[in-house]
């Protein structure tokens, strides 16, 4: 369930091997969790290998009244990629063999990939609005492994709430969304019908050296009464009633970085930021790639037989075969996991500039311990080791407060006085930027164990991940269940 915050049902989080074996063929479990103090979009997805790429859907939480005028109608569009392959086949193969996975062959609106692409012209979503109304329309990325752009041909949207949480109000023609994330944005309709229909489209917004899905999805809005009505088919030729909006180029971290300081939370009586103004822990974690070295029966395509590996603070993250949370309550952590995960960067260098000679990761199931209601700082620096990329880092089991982003090696001497702890934009997942740094804050207020990972799924299959072990609170009302009796086995 991406983005519940899951308060003391842990047990109905979801990833595989972190809260929950698996659930096996044949086999079912019920996710039993109260929704509290939550509204807006979120989603649902499978959180075992590669499964998401096709197991996912929304999760709309309704608020009694919006902050906003009440919308017309509302509609959900869900961005997807698709792969001609079976993906589990595509992710086993590279990690057999040490290389890149195979990109997708196209992304898909709402599960259909639009009219530009080969053969797929009666494939398209189709958004029919009226005149002079406004939409609430639902983005949700439930891409793999691609952050995209998306705009509407000749119109412009209201950005008014991200990751489930409201943001004061801001207009844009192009919308940066990475997968985990979802922004709800207010369409205002032309006064009158044109005679024209419009293309909603996306791409990939792409930072790294390796290959990606280049391609464009596209939906349709069309207004009613429309006079003239083109084909679908003609939307690849330069027919004038078929308008296509100006996407940036696929590589834009300026845009990508001014949108993202734009977004700002409500901050009101009603709406407040809840951004904790002290700290009692402070964490520096570098995210990014290296290089694991293989055993000497397995041949890997990297120098000195290694393939590309992904970590947190160097160490790439081995998947236990038993869940963390039940090792956890039971007191049965030996041999699952260890509690030294580093703080900081155990080797400092400078971060986006040259990357140092060695670049192997360590690998280990390594967690950080935090007491109940812990106030935490973390720092999330991208490197430059084999490229610098933009990485959407997940929280399970709490949102946290932004506060404060920037391009280059984060100073602790000096970037600490420029964050916002007034009217931080509260988030789920957030995109650390390409050769460049983010701040969050969050309340260790949720005892369980909470896992955190890149929500691009190759980084996370190579080891990009980590999780936080929050321990109970003295009261009641602060310690984690135990687990329901149908939780799945190992």
């Amino acid at each position: 369930m991406h983005g519940i915050r899951q308060l003391r049902s842990g047990w109905a989080d979801g990833p595989a091997y972190v809260t929950q074996c698996p659930i096996q063929t044949g086999q079912s479990y019920v996710y039993n969790f109260t929704i509290t103090g939550q509204r807006g979009t979120l989603f649902w997805h499978a959180h075992i290998s590669w499964l998401r790429a096709t197991v996912y859907g929304p999760l709309v939480i309704l608020p009694k009244r919006y902050p906003f005028p009440q919308p017309f109608k509302e509609v959900p569009i869900i961005f997807g990629e698709w792969w001609k392959a079976d993906t589990e086949t595509i992710i086993n193969q590279a990690m057999q063999k040490g290389g890149a996975p195979n990109v997708s062959d196209a992304h898909t609106i709402n599960g259909l990939p639009g009219p530009l692409y080969n053969c797929s012209a009666k494939d398209t979503f189709r958004l029919k609005v009226k005149p002079g109304k406004t939409y609430l329309l639902r983005l949700i990325n439930a891409a793999l492994n691609d952050e995209l752009f998306f705009s509407i041909a000749n119109h412009s949207v209201t950005v008014v709430e991200v990751d489930a949480a409201y943001v004061k109000p801001f207009k844009t023609k192009t919308v940066v969304i990475t997968p985990g994330q979802t922004t709800n944005i207010l369409l205002k309709t032309k006064s009158h019908s044109p005679n024209a229909t419009f293309l909603m489209a996306a791409r990939a917004y792409a930072t790294g050296p390796a290959a990606f899905d280049n391609s464009t999805t596209a939906g349709i809005l069309e207004y009613d009464h429309q006079e003239h009505k083109p084909s679908v088919s003609n939307a690849k030729n330069s027919n004038p009633s078929v308008l296509k909006p100006a996407l940036p180029s696929f590589n834009d971290t300026l845009f990508a970085m001014n949108f993202n300081k734009k977004l700002r939370s409500l901050a009101t009586t009603k709406f407040p930021a809840k951004v904790p103004q002290t700290v009692s822990r402070r964490f520096f974690f570098t995210v990014g790639l290296g290089l694991i070295q293989c055993s000497r029966n397995k041949a890997c395509p990297g120098p000195n037989n290694t393939m590309v590996g992904a970590a947190i603070n160097n160490v790439s993250f081995v998947q236990p075969s038993t869940a963390l949370l039940q090792a956890h309550f039971f007191g049965k952590t030996k041999g699952v996991y260890t509690t030294d995960f580093p703080a900081n960067p155990l080797f400092k260098f400078n971060y986006t500039g040259t990357p140092p000679s060695n670049i192997l990761l360590n690998s280990g199931t390594k967690v950080v311990v935090l007491p109940f209601n812990t106030r935490v700082e973390l720092v999330l620096q991208d490197t430059s080791i084999i490229a610098a990329e933009s990485h959407p880092l997940h929280l399970h089991g709490f949102n946290f407060h932004v506060v404060g982003q920037g391009f280059g090696n984060f100073d602790p001497n000096k970037d600490p006085a420029h964050f916002n702890l007034v009217d931080p934009v509260e988030r789920n997942t957030v995109g650390v930027p390409s050769g460049g740094w983010v701040a969050i804050r969050f309340r260790a207020g949720n005892p369980g164990v909470w896992f955190m990972h890149c929500h691009l799924e190759v980084h996370t299959s190579w080891g990009l991940k980590m999780a936080w072990v929050v321990t109970d609170g003295k009261r009641p009302n602060q310690k984690l269940p135990p687990p329901p009796s149908d939780l799945p086995k190992c």
